[in-house]
């Protein structure tokens, strides 16, 4: 195994804090609140760019809370329970069904540095040209583009509210500088936001990232001192493939034991020395078909 040998997990108190004002005060006016998640969104910045940070994993994991949001929004029953067994227990020439397909567009639309070509993987029922479009609909702060992108996808597709949501994070992403979007505002949105126009949109997206970016920085730190765990008992594994397999930890939400690099028997066995090492979760509480994670 490559890793290092020394637990890295007191290293995360380098980490920066989320002040304590972002947190507690309550904003009664639009430039208050605009103010607030500025600073949200600037120390989100700053977390991103931590190297202790499992990026990938991050947007994984907040992929599957946006969806879980939006499947929400649609009325369907799924939760993140669900729609991980949706993705991760396919069998081939399966269809994931809707909520799904949900959790599929956002985790494509994570997975990749943001253009218009990966989200039009990410969406595929829309052309390149039409989400370039909607994509540049926005101008001025990051979060007013996000806001417009949103409002300008739901004015010519109001159902849409999936493709409109991951547009906005994406106008987000690239207006702070951003390599991959990171999803935040379906979280924070109530159902009825997505009715709003104008100067309340703008200002309901502004409370919806105060809330999820504050919830987001707060899973960061809690992934990345896992992943640091996780990395000081990966050479206490021996089983062949053991590498491989932790890198795939590393990066996604959940992980099947079918989908590990080694035999069957191997693949459950490496489980579960994981979990009993406490380096990863089993995530179902199921016997059978079960699902693990950091």
């Amino acid at each position: 195994m490559t890793y290092a040998r020394h637990d890295h997990i007191d290293d995360l108190d380098t980490l920066p804090r989320m002040p304590a004002w972002v947190t507690s005060s309550r904003a009664e006016t639009p430039e208050d609140v605009a103010f607030l998640s500025g600073a949200a969104l600037s120390h989100l910045h700053l977390v991103l760019a931590h190297s202790e940070i499992p990026k990938a994993l991050f947007r994984d994991r907040l992929a599957l809370h946006a969806a879980e949001a939006c499947v929400a929004f649609s009325g369907r029953p799924e939760r993140a329970g669900e729609l991980r067994d949706a993705l991760h227990l396919l069998r081939p020439g399966d269809l994931p069904g809707p909520a799904g397909e949900t959790y599929l567009s956002w985790r494509r639309a994570a997975a990749r540095p943001v253009s218009v070509k990966a989200l039009a993987r990410a969406l595929p029922t829309f052309e390149a040209g039409q989400l370039a479009m909607w994509l540049d609909a926005g101008q001025g702060a990051p979060v007013t583009r996000a806001a417009m992108a949103l409002e300008a996808v739901l004015r010519d597709a109001p159902r849409a509210e999936v493709p409109a949501l991951v547009l906005a994070d994406a106008a987000l992403a690239q207006a702070l500088g951003w390599d991959h979007l990171v999803p935040l505002l379906a979280v924070g949105l109530k159902r009825a936001d997505l009715r709003k126009q104008g100067v309340d949109l703008r200002l309901a997206c502004h409370r919806a990232l105060i809330s999820s970016v504050v919830e987001a920085v707060r899973q960061a730190s809690d992934l990345a001192r896992r992943v640091a765990h996780l990395k000081a008992v990966a050479p206490k594994l021996r089983a062949k493939g053991a590498e491989d397999a932790v890198e795939m930890f590393l990066t996604r939400d959940a992980v099947a034991p079918s989908a590990l690099p080694l035999p069957d028997r191997g693949a459950r066995r490496l489980c579960d020395r994981l979990v009993d090492l406490g380096a990863v979760r089993e995530l179902t509480g199921r016997d059978t078909f079960r699902l693990y994670g950091v």
